[in-house]
């Protein structure tokens, strides 16, 4: 892995320093109403003045030290500070599941205990942070998938901004009401179009008609260096760089703003030999064909099953930082995520939506030599419970479990028990069958799920099907029939 040029300024290490994760229990951390506003147990909630803009604060670490102490003067370390006392600092949690899996040790950066279960809060605080007095009267605009949305509710309800937010019409309804429930009267959703950037438009747009100020979601300076205080907390508590930091990819911003956290991080971190490890969703890779094209460009299609990141086009301020890191850019499938999903909730129990278990999919093909130590940003768990059921149908096919046909029964009695004794196995299972009988034909077509006891026995299945009478067709995993059923 070639070493990061960009990682030449480096901060005194007494101005950096280390924490750790706060003891206060997660549960006693969420919002508190008192006297009418939420705050925030074990953080001060003290606002900060309105003319004071993220420029001018320094590193909340900072002062805790000496007074000798130079300041932590970098964008991230600024951010730390605005962001102080809204978003709270998330565990780094010890996996021993995936520890076990890759012979390394796994810690999870655990954004999904943010107060919006999502790590998007950091970035919207630092913006609404560095807004002039005059234009927090004028109001904000933003566009989201659901996750910047809650941030900028939760935000705006606590410095009394008001913020029109658009989602695309396809956002989970969880998403949509926790985003009303956080903003209250100081936000209004506005559903438009079927993608995060259809959204985005139409706020870009409102924002130029009207003369508010643009959020944006990952693509703005003070978004960014807001999201790099997630890598900013771990350098903390591990007083060093992981070998291997994972981070899961949308547009750019949370990549991007780790690349300026390992930046600022003092020379004896190691930061420089950090091998950062951009995931993207296979259905939506828009920074891997901006790497490959040299500049942003739209997707033509994008799968928006994996919500959080599903972005047709990586942002322009986050590829300027990323284009020439040597970090390395991979994806993963939306079987693997949801394989990853439904490990996350049965072993660890942990509610991960799909964009916040992109880290941590497919773990074991990620090239990791024994010993590491590797950090995985789970970035969100804003997870509808009705989603499980695709999920966990979606995770069975992926490892090759589940399968359907398309079988010509005779329409005769015992035809479905010939199928039955003839090719399923001991331990084989039918969970979907459509049939309809038509009686001017000598067969009929049904359409059969199976859950296979083994995935490894499929080929045996197939060749007891070809040397049944039966017509048996297996539909491949991008049959368009499948739409319709997952």
């Amino acid at each position: 892995m070639p070493g990061r040029g960009f990682l030449s300024r480096k901060l005194d290490r007494r101005a950096f320093g280390t924490r750790r994760a706060p003891t206060v229990p997660y549960r006693e951390r969420i919002v508190r109403n008192v006297g009418g506003r939420r705050r925030f147990a074990g953080r001060s909630s003290r606002p900060k003045p309105a003319s004071q803009t993220g420029d001018d604060r320094v590193s909340a670490v900072a002062h805790e030290q000496p007074a000798s102490a130079p300041a932590a003067a970098g964008p991230v370390a600024r951010a730390a500070a605005a962001i102080e006392g809204l978003a709270v600092r998330t565990l780094l949690q010890p996996n021993e599941r995936l520890s076990e899996l890759v012979g390394a040790r796994v810690l999870l950066k655990r954004e999904d205990l943010q107060p919006v279960r999502s790590y998007k809060i950091r970035g919207a605080v630092n913006l609404l942070h560095s807004l002039t007095e005059q234009e927090r009267q004028q109001g904000i605009v933003c566009a989201s998938a659901g996750n910047h949305a809650q941030g900028v509710a939760l935000a705006c309800a606590e410095l009394g901004v008001r913020a029109r937010i658009y989602l695309p019409r396809n956002t989970p309804r969880q998403k949509r009401d926790r985003v009303a429930q956080l903003g209250g009267d100081h936000v209004r959703l506005i559903l438009h179009g079927n993608t995060y950037d259809d959204a985005s438009k139409a706020a870009v747009l409102d924002a130029s008609r009207t003369g508010a100020t643009l959020a944006p979601a990952f693509d703005d300076p003070r978004v960014i260096a807001g999201q790099g205080t997630v890598v900013r907390e771990v350098l903390q508590e591990l007083g060093h760089a992981p070998d291997i930091l994972l981070v899961p990819v949308g547009g750019g911003g949370l990549l991007a703003g780790a690349l300026l956290a390992l930046a600022e991080a003092p020379a004896e971190f190691g930061a420089d030999r950090c091998r950062v490890v951009g995931v993207e969703p296979t259905g939506a890779a828009s920074l891997q064909a901006a790497l490959a094209a040299g500049r942003p460009l739209d997707l033509a299609e994008i799968d928006t099953f994996a919500d959080g990141t599903a972005v047709r086009k990586v942002g322009e301020h986050p590829f300027e930082i990323i284009r020439n890191s040597g970090v390395e850019v991979v994806t993963v499938e939306t079987g693997a995520i949801c394989q990853e999903m439904l490990r996350l909730y049965q072993v660890d129990g942990i509610i991960a939506e799909p964009s916040g278990a992109m880290s941590m999919a497919d773990l074991e093909n990620r090239g990791i030599a024994p010993g590491s130590t590797v950090v995985a940003i789970l970035s969100g768990g804003n997870n509808d419970v009705s989603r499980y059921a695709e999920v966990i149908e979606r995770a069975l096919l992926h490892e090759g479990r589940k399968h359907y046909f398309l079988v010509e029964f005779p329409q005769e009695p015992g035809a479905l028990r010939r199928f039955l004794q003839d090719i399923l196995g001991a331990d084989d299972d039918i969970t979907f069958f459509e049939y309809v009988k038509r009686n001017n034909r000598e067969v009929g077509p049904a359409l059969v799920g199976v859950e296979l006891g083994d995935p490894a026995t499929f080929d045996a299945l197939l060749a007891r099907a070809a040397a049944s009478p039966l017509v048996v067709e297996a539909l491949p995993a991008d049959s368009p029939m499948l739409r319709y059923l997952i």
